[in-house]
C-alpha cells in the first residue's frame, strides 16, 4: 500500500557523508553526557524502599506525590498497583533512615491526609539487587545485539550485519544521551523501551536491505549508489505509514499514560525518530562505505556441466 509515489529517486547517498558527520557528532555528544553527567537511575537500580498502601476508594496520585515531596522524596515513584485503590510507592535510599523509618514517616504523612489508608507491605530493595538488575539489563542488551549480528549475517552478508549493528547501537547511545543530558529518570520500563527500539530499528534496516537485494536482482545496469537510493525511495511510503501509526500510539501513551508511562513513551519516541534516520543515513550509508556490491547478495548460477559429455565446454 502506497499513499504516495516518488517519480524520481531521492539522492540520499549523495549526502551520506554530511549526514554521517552529523550522526558522529550527535553520537559523541551523547557519549560525552553519559560519561560526565551519567544516568539518573531509578530505585530499581539504586535500591530503596517499596511501600504498598490501600485507600478506601479511588485516589488521585498527584496529592500523594505532593505529600511525599514535602517529606523530601521529590523523586519518589507513585503508581496504581492492581486497582485505583492500591498505590505502590518507591522511595530512594535516604541517608540516616532505615526502611522501617521511611515507611513510618510516609504512613504518618499519608494518614494525616487520609486516616483510612492502610499499609499492605513494605520491602527493601538493596543496592546489590539494583546492581544485579543493571548487569542483567546490559546482558540482555548484549544478547539482542549478538542476535541481530547473527540474523543479518545469515539473511544478508557480514557487511550488512556490521552496518545494521552500528546503526542500532547509534540509536541506543543517543537515547541514553538524551536521558543523561536532561536527567530523565532511567527505569526498567525505559530499559524495555530501549530493547524495543533495537528490534524496531533493525526491522527498518532489514526492509531497506531486502529492497537493495531486490533492486540488485532486477536492475543490473544501476550503480551501487543508484541501487541504494532507489531502495530507500521505494520504501518511503511504507516508512511513513508504519512509523506514523506507531508514533501515534506512542504519543497517546505519552499524553494519557500518566507518569508511569511517561519516560517509556519518551524513550520510544526518541528511538523511533532516530531509528528511521539511522536506517537510511547510517545503516545504508555504512553498507555503501563498506563496499557492498551485487555479488555479495546475488550469486550467479553457473551452468552445470556433465563431465562425461564430449561436447562440454565447446563453443560455436
Amino acid at each position: 500500500m502506497e499513499f504516495f509515489r516518488f517519480r524520481k529517486d531521492i539522492p540520499f547517498m549523495q549526502r551520506a557523508l554530511i549526514f554521517n558527520a552529523i550522526s558522529l557528532i550527535t553520537f559523541l555528544a551523547a557519549v560525552f553526557f553519559l560519561v560526565h553527567r551519567g544516568l539518573h537511575l531509578s530505585v530499581e537500580f539504586t535500591g530503596g524502599t517499596v511501600i504498598e498502601v490501600q485507600y478506601p476508594g479511588a485516589v488521585p496520585l498527584d496529592p500523594v506525590r505532593n505529600t511525599l515531596g514535602k517529606l523530601g522524596y521529590a523523586d519518589a515513584q507513585v503508581q496504581n498497583f492492581g486497582s485505583s485503590r492500591d498505590v505502590l510507592i518507591r522511595l530512594p535510599l535516604k541517608t540516616g533512615y532505615t526502611s522501617a523509618q521511611q515507611s513510618d514517616q510516609v504512613m504518618g504523612a499519608l494518614k494525616a491526609d487520609t486516616p483510612e489508608v492502610q499499609l499492605q507491605r513494605v520491602e527493601f530493595v538493596g543496592p546489590q539487587v539494583g546492581k544485579e538488575l543493571a548487569t542483567d539489563g546490559l546482558l540482555a542488551l548484549a544478547c539482542v545485539v549478538a542476535g541481530i549480528v547473527i540474523y543479518l549475517s545469515f539473511r544478508f552478508e557480514w557487511k550488512y550485519a556490521i552496518a545494521g549493528v552500528i546503526a542500532n547501537l547509534h540509536d541506543v547511545v543517543i537515547i541514553l544521551g538524551f536521558f543523561a543530558f536532561f536527567q530523565w529518570e532511567f527505569s526498567l520500563s525505559v530499559l524495555a523501551a530501549v530493547l524495543a527500539v533495537l528490534g524496531y530499528s533493525v526491522n527498518e534496516s532489514v526492509v531497506i536491505f531486502d529492497r537493495i537485494r531486490e533492486t540488485f536482482r532486477r536492475e543490473r545496469k544501476m550503480t551501487v549508489i543508484e541501487v541504494i537510493n532507489h531502495a530507500i525511495t521505494s520504501t518511503m511510503s511504507r516508512t511513513v505509514i508504519t512509523h506514523g501509526c506507531t508514533q501515534m500510539m506512542v504519543l497517546s501513551m505519552f499524553l494519557f499514560g500518566g507518569p508511569t508511562l511517561h519516560y517509556f513513551a519518551l524513550a520510544l519516541t526518541v528511538g523511533i525518530l532516530f531509528g528511521i534516520y539511522s536506517s537510511v543515513f547510517v545503516a545504508a550509508a555504512l553498507a555503501m562505505w563498506f563496499g557492498v556490491k551485487r555479488e555479495d547478495l546475488i550469486k550467479d548460477k553457473k551452468e552445470r556441466v556433465d563431465p562425461d559429455d564430449p561436447n562440454a565446454g565447446a563453443q560455436v
